[in-house]
């Protein structure tokens, strides 16, 4: 097996990439401004901190977007192929439902769907 063509791919690569980076720190403006190192974006000046505390409920969403948004992918691509599969597949993906709604079930009685301040439940029960 020739790996020839790799390495003059590689070299070409690593001589491009050194080549533009030292270019740039030629060719490029050196100036140390008060506002050069400030952030701006959009036209919009930053205030505050970048820092911002978020809420334990924010990850929550996050998290329930994230298992129900590849909780639709897997249907989608189970709905595209589901001519070749299937009764088996449909009963693989009816279980796979099942247990996705099985475990929306348990965070609802837990109380993890509970956004409201008055509706924590108590640590005791």
């Amino acid at each position: 097996m020739d790996l020839w063509p790799l390495a003059v791919y590689l070299v070409i690569v690593v001589v491009l990439v050194v080549a533009m980076l030292g270019l740039s720190f030629v060719l490029g403006q050196r100036h140390n401004n008060r506002a050069t190192g400030s952030p701006y974006e959009s036209g919009i000046l930053s205030q505050g901190s970048a820092r911002v505390r978020l809420s334990a409920r924010f990850y929550l969403v996050a998290m329930f977007f994230v298992i129900f948004d590849l909780e639709a992918v897997f249907i989608f691509a189970w709905a595209v192929a589901v001519r070749e599969l299937g009764w088996t597949g449909y009963a693989e993906a009816a279980l796979f439902i099942a247990v996705l709604l099985a475990t929306l079930v348990y965070l609802g009685r837990v109380g993890a769907l509970d956004w409201g301040p008055g509706s924590r439940r108590a640590a005791s029960s």
